[in-house]
């Protein structure tokens, strides 16, 4: 393994990435960051033991904020691939939340007390150093358990956070229900973490997307190519790898998942079929909205009358994915304004409903939408 910051000026001398002072400063960081938690940490030896010598705090993370692109991801996967520390952990910030509520119902369930501590506990016994990426507050239920969950992990459990998002701390949860009990939070990522802000001249996410489109008619060979380039651009994998990139089972609530056949760095593809074409309520829809920053739907046919719950699903779908920001690559049988299939009489209320679907499919392929952050309002 290597350090960060070498990694990161290799991809700067390569052409990958170009001179930013925000990113240098974010990699310098990191990089002491890493130095820090692969030493050793001294033994305070026995006298100062019989003196009763505290453990040492765990070193300071980091929070890095700034817009869609603009390379959050790329240098926490930079720090997470170089970093030495066996017992560390990258996941998606939404998905780590799922993990949480699911340990303390179980807590719940053993009625022994509060189920916060034997939870944080569990958790700061198997990771030195949590990486989130994303990190995006915008339900009360987590709001109300992070700021005890997280003065555990990282005040009492030794834990080291490092993460992503596209806000400030001040902004996180804004104008949620309650908000005054996720105050605490936000004091505790200024205390614990230190602030960096990356918010460079270039959209790297928004520069892969030029020229490849958001959708694509008619479903066939040719925007099928165009979608999978699409994925692999935003994501970085390989194409000639193509047969391993990885699926997902995604936690939809309630005990039950949705498979993603391709998964992976945020980016999720689904069929129409798979999102649609099931039984599946706003719920679903919602936690795709909420795990995939963009998300590639596969084989939209004509809607209307004759698909009626399969086009009532859409509408639920695309309401989630334009409510989080969500970026949607699509092929399809028709343009969105073609896409309903409403000729019949006595249908003129299905056209009216899928009329505002219709706005927020064409304002979803603008430019000022595609620079949107993700969960961004």
């Amino acid at each position: 393994m290597t350090s960060v910051l070498a990694r990161y000026h290799e991809l700067v001398a390569a052409g990958e990435l170009r001179p930013d002072p925000e990113q240098e400063a974010a990699a310098t960081r990191l990089d002491a960051l890493q130095r820090e938690l692969e030493t050793p940490p001294s033994s305070p030896g026995l006298l100062g033991r019989l003196l009763g010598a505290k453990t040492p705090p765990p070193p300071r993370g980091i929070y890095m904020w700034g817009g869609v692109g603009r390379g959050k991801s790329m240098l926490m996967d930079l720090f997470h691939a170089n970093l030495a520390v066996p017992a560390k952990r990258r996941a998606h910030f939404h998905e780590f939340m799922l993990e949480v509520h699911a340990r303390l119902r179980v807590e719940r369930e053993k009625e022994t007390g509060d189920p916060i501590p034997p939870v944080a506990a569990a958790i700061a016994a198997q990771t030195r150093v949590l990486c989130f990426d994303e990190m995006v507050v915008n339900n009360s239920a987590d709001a109300m358990i992070m700021s005890r969950l997280f003065t555990a992990l990282m005040r009492d459990g030794g834990v080291t956070v490092v993460t992503t998002s596209n806000r400030p701390p001040s902004d996180l949860y804004k104008d949620g229900l309650n908000r005054e009990h996720f105050l605490p939070f936000i004091a505790l990522v200024q205390e614990r973490l230190d602030v960096l802000p990356l918010n460079g001249p270039t959209d790297y996410r928004l520069e892969r997307m030029q020229g490849v489109g958001t959708w694509h008619v008619p479903i066939g060979p040719e925007s099928t190519a165009k979608v999978r380039d699409a994925f692999f651009r935003l994501t970085d994998y390989p194409p000639e790898d193509s047969e391993n990139v990885p699926s997902a089972d995604l936690d939809v609530g309630g005990g039950r998942v949705m498979h993603v056949p391709k998964s992976l760095k945020g980016v999720g593809v689904f069929s129409f079929k798979r999102l649609c074409g099931e039984a599946r309520g706003a719920a679903d829809y919602l936690a795709v909205a909420r795990h995939y920053h963009t998300v590639i739907v596969v084989a939209i046919p004509r809607l209307g009358p004759e698909l009626r719950n399969e086009t009532a699903r859409f509408i639920t779908l695309i309401d989630a994915l334009y409510e989080h920001k969500v970026k949607l690559i699509a092929t399809a049988d028709a343009q969105p304004s073609e896409l309903y299939d409403g000729s019949g009489k006595g249908d003129e209320e299905g056209r009216f409903m899928f009329d505002r679907t219709v706005s927020r499919l064409m304002e979803m392929q603008s430019q000022d939408y595609l620079a949107l952050g993700h969960g961004q309002s």
